[in-house]
């Protein structure tokens, strides 16, 4: 009981001592935080629901923000959350470096490209500590903080979440740029979706006789046959007698020329009874490829073993099961005998340099290989 009235008196304790002089400072910042938070939610255009505020109510105390911080929440947030390297929102996955400085997948991916070219380790352009795909990870949470910012359609400018803006842009808008449905017998026109009913029903290429289709449709045909030209050879070469494949990795190398040159080569591989080697090189052994936005893999495939008779293959490189690299098959012919043992260097049908920088920034390259070889 007698505890009981100790606490009671030290609550209503006189103004002078201490301990009432420690709740009333407590309680007054208690009230002055959040009379700061609901500030700042009235700034960003957070409303809380409830009755109308008394008109005969005293106006609440709002603390004033402090110089630099009176922007939009959004705005705020995108010099937080933005790449360290192009200083933009990233678009698909972010990483950071162990000191937590973020950096969006392409210049990541261009980083680790660079530092393959000059030989150096790669480093965050921020803290300069290194960076790797072993030592920088994923950051999860502020990837779906980055989707749920409002950004601008590029056709109608009304704001929509990164989240579904891709949806809004393809499906939903109807400022988006689209194409008549008879663009195939030749129609050129594109506008937004809006006016496309309009000028459907006013298209005059459905009426153009067969006679002037015909010239549309020959360049189609030419098309059409370009494509089967190549899924029939492919089709063909598995009809061969002898065809071996396998997977292959490429491992960065150095050439020993007073200014080196980064090469990739495979460990020796045997396909057909026969010993073989794949060499690669960057924009065909340019000096500085490092300083070039275009970046390109040529390859040669060298026969290491001897041979009594010619030995004619044909052959293709696609991507491995495990690579997410997009490379187009295109089919190569050589004759290989012990003076003629190495093709020329052939580009490695990759669709840019985004693909490109995928590769280099991989400690290694692994793709599969297809030899087929010509019966005679």
């Amino acid at each position: 009981m007698s505890s009981l009235e100790e606490r009671d008196v030290g609550v209503a304790a006189a103004p002078g001592s201490s301990s009432a002089g420690l709740g009333v400072g407590a309680v007054g910042a208690a009230v002055e935080a959040v009379a700061g938070v609901a500030a700042m939610q009235e700034d960003v255009g957070i409303r809380r629901e409830g009755p109308e505020p008394d008109a005969d109510e005293p106006p609440k105390k709002r603390v004033k923000m402090p110089e630099g911080e009176s922007g939009k929440l959004e705005e705020r947030l995108y010099s937080v959350l933005c790449c360290t390297v192009c200083l933009d929102l990233p678009k698909a996955s972010v990483y950071q470096c162990t000191n937590g400085h973020l950096m969006c997948a392409g210049c990541f991916i261009h980083l680790l490209a660079d530092s393959r070219l000059k030989e150096e380790q790669a480093t965050c352009p921020n803290c300069r500590c290194e960076i790797s795909k072993n030592l920088c990870c994923r950051n999860l949470a502020v990837e779906k903080a980055v989707s749920e910012l409002p950004t601008e359609c590029t056709f109608c400018l009304k704001q929509f979440p990164r989240s579904s803006l891709e949806r809004h842009q393809k499906e939903e808008c109807q400022d988006r740029v689209t194409q008549c449905k008879y663009k195939r017998i030749g129609c050129p026109w594109q506008g937004p979706f809006h006016e496309l009913p309009a000028h459907e029903s006013e298209c005059s290429h459905p009426t153009k006789t067969g006679t002037e289709l015909m010239g549309i449709l020959g360049e189609m045909d030419q098309n059409h046959r370009r494509d089967m030209q190549l899924y029939n050879s492919i089709f063909s070469l598995l009809c061969y007698e002898k065809i071996g494949f396998t997977e292959v990795q490429f491992r960065p190398y150095r050439t020993d020329d007073f200014i080196t040159r980064l090469y990739y080569e495979t460990p020796r591989f045997t396909v057909l009874n026969q010993t073989w080697v794949l060499k690669a090189r960057v924009n065909d052994s340019e000096r500085n490829p490092n300083l070039s936005c275009k970046r390109t893999l040529s390859f040669q495939l060298i026969l290491k073993s001897k041979v009594n008779s010619a030995l004619e293959c044909s052959f293709l490189l696609l991507k491995g099961p495990y690579d997410d690299v997009r490379i187009k098959p295109v089919i190569h012919h050589h004759s290989f005998s012990n003076d003629a043992n190495e093709t020329d260097y052939v580009p490695l049908p990759i669709s840019d340099s985004v693909e490109c920088n995928k590769l280099l920034a991989a400690k290694n390259i692994n793709l599969r290989l297809f030899i087929f070889q010509v019966q005679k």
